[in-house]
């Protein structure tokens, strides 16, 4: 929004002409998010306080988490404010890139408020049927990879990337449509089965949404595309405004999500950003790229599906309890040490992807 005031204030005083960079604009978003994080933090975490829209903590989980029950959840509506302000504020919202995976990540967010409130306030564990919910995701996904599609302008756009090979590439045509698809709605669960410890789900979030923010501002300059060697898809720099807004409002949210956490993101938050993650990888055709810096996304996914797969088939369990992250609990880890450790992980694997941009 405000790109069109500067727009217009340039005619009359040439310093405003700084914010038609999109590295302008991507700070501010960072610092606007940021901001407003820390701003309505405190106010929203006593509304929630007073709600008494507390987490539930599993029973059969360490022992270690029963403190934290009662702890507020539904703290991602703080993260998703945030995140929409900043790009209602800092981007172009004519981008159609911009404009359709925002609106995705706010789909998924009122599907995940949805089922937190079942949850905390009508007290139903089970919250939304589990049918239902990913009735709704596969709703929205479908929309959000078809919508890119439809507007696709280049080639590139229906192709899949492979990383650190030169010039090569899969052609997939329509079935571009199947594989953002699975990305986004793939990557939303992901970070939902990661979100269980303390600030576990967000940093990774920061990290890997600033390295996308990266490959979408290569992959809308010309120049650097060219220089890069990778697809140059027009536009497709609008998107690093959003990916700014995620990485501030997410550090503003860890900010009060840190051990030991004054509010939890609940699913309105994790399959939000999620989603957001997935339609980014999406745009800017980082999708295996996203699968290699989101590695803890995808074990804390494969412990779940081998856990419940081993356990129905042969009767016994792989993991002492899955996600990945309870298992190491239980096998004496504390909390902080997995969380960190984990971290760790990710800026490693966020390093090794963004190596694919010379790497070839």
């Amino acid at each position: 929004m405000l790109i069109y005031l500067t727009e217009y204030l340039q005619q009359y005083i040439s310093g405003f002409a700084v914010f038609s960079y999109i590295t302008m604009r991507a700070i501010m978003s960072v610092l606007t998010a940021l901001v407003l994080s820390f701003v309505i933090g405190p106010a929203m975490i006593r509304w929630l306080t007073r709600l008494k829209v507390g987490q539930a903590i599993r029973s059969d989980g360490p022992q270690t988490h029963l403190i934290k029950a009662g702890t507020p959840t539904m703290g991602g509506t703080m993260i998703l404010f945030s995140v929409a302000m900043a790009v209602l504020l800092w981007g172009d919202l004519s981008n159609h890139y911009l404009l359709t995976v925002t609106l995705s990540m706010l789909g998924f967010g009122v599907v995940g408020f949805v089922d937190d409130y079942k949850k905390v306030v009508y007290k139903d564990p089970n919250g939304m049927r589990a049918r239902t919910k990913y009735l709704w995701q596969s709703i929205i996904g479908f929309a959000t990879a078809y919508a890119l599609f439809a507007m696709a302008t280049v080639p590139a756009e229906t192709e899949l990337l492979i990383p650190y090979m030169k010039d090569t590439v899969i052609h997939l045509g329509a079935w571009t449509v199947v594989l953002s698809y699975f990305v986004i709605v793939g990557t939303s669960n992901a970070v939902n089965l990661t979100d269980g410890l303390d600030g576990l789900a967000i940093m990774p979030t920061v990290m890997i949404s600033a390295a996308l923010g990266v490959f979408a501002y290569v992959s809308g300059h010309v120049y650097f595309a060219d220089y890069l060697n990778i697809p140059y898809i027009p536009g497709v720099g609008e998107m690093t405004i959003l990916s700014a807004a995620l990485v501030g409002a997410g550090l503003g949210f860890l900010w009060f999500n840190a051990h030991p956490a004054q509010v939890f993101m609940g699913d309105v938050g994790s399959l939000a950003i999620g989603a957001a993650l997935g339609g980014m990888a999406v745009a800017v055709k980082q999708e295996l790229v996203l699968f290699i810096m989101g590695g803890i996304f995808v074990a804390e996914t494969l412990s779940v599906i081998l856990q419940v797969g081993s356990f129905k088939l042969r009767g016994k369990r792989i993991f002492l309890m899955a996600p990945l992250h309870h298992h190491y609990e239980q096998k004496g880890w504390h909390e902080s040490q997995v969380i960190v450790r984990f971290w760790i992980i990710t800026i490693i694997l966020v390093l090794i992807g963004l190596a694919s941009l010379k790497i070839r």
